[in-house]
């Protein structure tokens, strides 16, 4: 990449993260474009899309996280490592506000840019949770994609609280203890 291409994408990606930060995830990408000083164009040739602009600017938390859910495969309580990570994973994913639900639907369409990254926290959340049901740490009879949309539910919630911080993080420990309740199955009248 020549110099002056790279100053530019460093530029948006500077630029992207702000507007992210301030207006969420459907920030305009023409002002984006605007606040770098470059052209709407240039913006999209190094990112196509809005995913992909998204992708770029949490490619090192997602590796981060990733790389955290290998070295807490071996904590010594799979349910604390399994609260660890996915603490994390929320922190990392409500960032911007909006992310949780483009995080959400990349997992289901293979074509976005943050597929693979998704796929990637998917297989981290699911390895992680074995590991707790196994140890009879978290009850058995919650499946991977019903703990990814708990997680994502109280994701949402905690980006639309103020202040969210001790009280979003609140809603998840209250999760946990009721993934550590006895299997019961599905209630009768369902």
């Amino acid at each position: 990449m020549r110099a002056d291409a790279r100053r530019n994408r460093d530029r948006l990606l500077a630029e992207a993260r702000t507007a992210f930060l301030d207006h969420g995830t459907d920030a305009s990408l023409e002002d984006v474009a605007a606040r770098a000083g470059v052209g709407v164009g240039t913006l999209y040739r190094h990112f196509p899309t809005r995913e992909a602009l998204l992708a770029e600017l949490l490619r090192e938390r997602f590796d981060a996280l990733a790389a955290g859910a290998r070295q807490l495969a071996g904590h010594p309580s799979p349910r604390e490592a399994l609260i660890i990570w996915t603490l994390d994973f929320v922190r990392t994913t409500t960032v911007y506000r909006g992310l949780t639900a483009a995080v959400t639907a990349t997992l289901h369409d293979p074509a976005s840019a943050l597929h693979a990254s998704c796929e990637a926290m998917r297989g981290a959340a699911t390895a992680l949770l074995t590991r707790a049901q196994e140890a009879g740490e978290v009850r058995a009879d919650v499946a991977p994609l019903e703990f990814l949309a708990l997680v994502a539910g109280a994701s949402w919630a905690r980006e639309q609280m103020p202040g969210a911080g001790v009280r979003g993080d609140r809603l998840f420990l209250l999760l946990f203890e009721g993934l550590e309740r006895p299997d019961q199955g599905p209630p009768e009248d369902q």
